[in-house]
């Protein structure tokens, strides 16, 4: 399994929606890796030296190289591949909407809309990509706060639960000033979604 390559950009080109393609010179071979709009943002000029985490995907008449600028995005590839109706271009195409953690904290929003404004993805993959990548990407909330007992308080509640997602103490206090909601889920989802603004 080729899981890591390092060379010299050889060539990088966008291909929407999907994302684009990376040619890497390694020793006078150039692998061309399909890569997400993301990782494509973080892959210098040619000529400059570069790192990607890869996937190999091997197939009857062919073998497909994946490339992604860190091991999250990767995981996150391989989460999405083991979907039903998902295959390699829809999740580059997932992955390009944005940043791991930003897809993340759509999961724990139970954001469809932002699945579905892929192209290829519909309500009902939309709906599965949900269900099945939280519990795999160890997203526990919204559903965690519900089962905490409604006499703690769901500002704290929900502030515990930005930072496990990811963000600082900082970050979820801005992110939790002015939201509206009585419940530690409806507080985590508005802030989410002055988080995407």
């Amino acid at each position: 399994m080729i899981a890591l390559v390092r060379g010299e950009v050889a060539g990088r080109r966008p291909a929407p929606p999907s994302g684009g393609e990376v040619v890497v010179e390694v020793n006078g071979v150039g692998y061309r890796l399909a890569v997400s709009s993301e990782t494509l943002k973080h892959v210098p000029a040619a000529g400059k030296p570069v790192t990607l985490h890869s996937h190999l995907i091997v197939r009857d008449d062919a073998l497909q190289l994946y490339g992604f600028a860190t091991e999250e995005e990767r995981d996150l590839f391989l989460m999405l591949l083991g979907v039903q109706s998902v295959g390699p271009k829809v999740a580059l195409a997932v992955l390009s909407g944005g940043s791991p953690r930003e897809l993340v904290a759509a999961l724990a929003a139970g954001d469809s809309a932002r699945f579905q404004a892929v192209p290829g993805i519909g309500k009902r993959t939309a709906e599965r990509i949900i269900v099945e990548l939280r519990e795999k990407a160890g997203v526990t909330l919204p559903d965690e706060a519900i089962s905490v007992s409604r006499s703690d308080d769901p500002r704290t509640l929900a502030r515990e639960g930005l930072v496990g997602l990811g963000y600082s103490l900082q970050e979820a206090d801005k992110l939790l000033d002015g939201a509206a909601g009585e419940t530690p889920e409806d507080l985590i989802a508005h802030a989410l979604k002055a988080a995407r603004s």
